[in-house]
């Protein structure tokens, strides 16, 4: 079943309009993956973006998530395909890797965050000594999130689109 995709109300709190904003990206990226063949999911329809397949942005979401909560937020050590010393773009490379595993990943990592989310004050900043970006809020990283997850869930409605027709947001 497909995480639901609503609007947070017009007069929730901010924590709530900021999690339900980003919920409902999340939930996009997961709609256009819905029926999507394993070719298809990991087939670039980009000349000049071989790794960005849908397969490969499930897979950099749920990293980008990884980075901003665990390892900016709480200093976690920077684990995963973004942190290594290979390839830029190392997270969206993905062949083999079957579409479903990589949105129960990406489920899974959503999960943390929102346990770490749910633990942190709004004005906490990040806690990793090697990142300028530790100096922002959790409030900061949320509209981040936001922003970064539906700039992907465009890519990926396009994606979509590009690969069997498929159309429609929200």
């Amino acid at each position: 079943m497909l995480p639901p995709r609503d609007r947070p109300a017009y007069d929730a709190d901010e924590r709530t309009q900021l999690l339900g904003w980003l919920d409902l990206q999340r939930a996009v990226i997961h709609w256009k993956c819905e029926g999507l063949s394993e070719p298809d999911a990991h087939r670039a329809v980009l000349p000049s973006s071989p790794h960005m397949t849908m397969a490969g942005l499930v897979s950099h979401l749920r990293w980008v998530e990884h980075f901003w909560f665990e390892v900016i937020l709480l200093g976690r050590p920077a684990v995963g395909p973004r942190f290594e010393d290979g390839p830029e773009g190392a997270d969206m490379m993905v062949e083999g890797i079957p579409l479903p595993q990589l949105l129960a990943e990406y489920e899974r990592q959503c999960g943390i965050s929102d346990e770490l989310i749910a633990a942190a004050d709004l004005d906490e900043v990040g806690r990793h000594p090697d990142h300028g970006a530790s100096a922002a809020s959790l409030r900061w990283i949320l509209f981040h999130m936001i922003e970064e997850t539906a700039r992907h869930a465009g890519h990926a409605d396009a994606i979509r689109e590009l690969l069997d027709g498929e159309r429609g947001y929200y």
